[in-house]
């Protein structure tokens, strides 16, 4: 694997470099937004580490810019640790987001975590599966596009995966480590914060929070909402 550091400081980034190289994992890092995009459009890596706090560009840019012509995993890394900026990156494409201060184990975690998960959703077969129709909501595992109310709601990769999972057995509670598990393919339970942005983000798209209801320490219930 080759990972890339999008991060201006020096330090930082060396210290992620070493970090990795002692597990194995290939890195290497860039100072700046551009020379990041510009490393990505050129295949020199398999997934990114991204600072938001760049020089030239915002971080949420880059990230917005990657997403827009490659699926690569994006791993946000950020002082900035409000549900906001979670929210907004997470919305903009990225995978996960960790806040800084960070530990290395923590995030060779969660690299791992999002290489699973991506790898085991380019190596699923494409079983066909007919539109689910949920009220005013129609999902459509096999073009994997979403409406509500016949206008199309644009999700990321990771967010229709989650609402997929999530509608699959309406008024269900599902438990947190198990979406965790059967959407990030991972039994580590830090990116926990993650799933809630995600959440958040569907909700907000979908333009009423009633959708996806949350069961105080236990996890979520997708409740269909209007009618076709």
């Amino acid at each position: 694997m080759r990972v890339l550091i999008i991060e201006d400081d020096p330090a930082v980034a060396a210290g992620i470099v070493d970090g990795l190289a002692g597990a194995a994992i290939e890195a290497h890092s860039v100072g700046t937004g551009r020379a990041g995009i510009d490393a990505v459009l050129a295949g020199g890596a398999d997934l990114v580490v991204l600072d938001l706090g760049l020089p030239d560009l915002d971080g949420t840019e880059v990230c917005r810019q990657i997403r827009g012509s490659s699926d690569i995993p994006i791993i946000v890394v950020s002082a900035r640790g409000d549900e906001v900026d979670r929210v907004v990156a997470l919305e903009l494409g990225a995978d996960d987001y960790l806040t800084k201060p960070f530990g290395m184990r923590e995030l060779l975690a969660r690299i791992r975590a999002v290489t699973r998960r991506t790898a085991a959703a380019s190596d699923a077969a494409p079983a066909p599966e007919a539109p689910r129709e949920l009220g005013a909501l129609v999902i459509d595992p096999r073009t994997r596009r979403v409406t509500l109310s016949g206008a199309e709601i644009h999700l990321t990769p990771t967010e229709f995966d989650l609402l997929l999972h999530l509608s699959a057995d309406p008024g269900t509670v599902l438990r947190r480590p198990d979406i965790l598990r059967d959407v990030w393919h991972t039994e580590w339970y830090g990116a926990t914060k993650t799933l809630d942005a995600h959440v958040a983000a569907i909700r907000r798209k979908l333009g009423d929070p009633a959708w996806i209801e949350s069961v105080r320490g236990i996890g979520f219930r997708f409740e269909p909402q209007g009618t076709p």
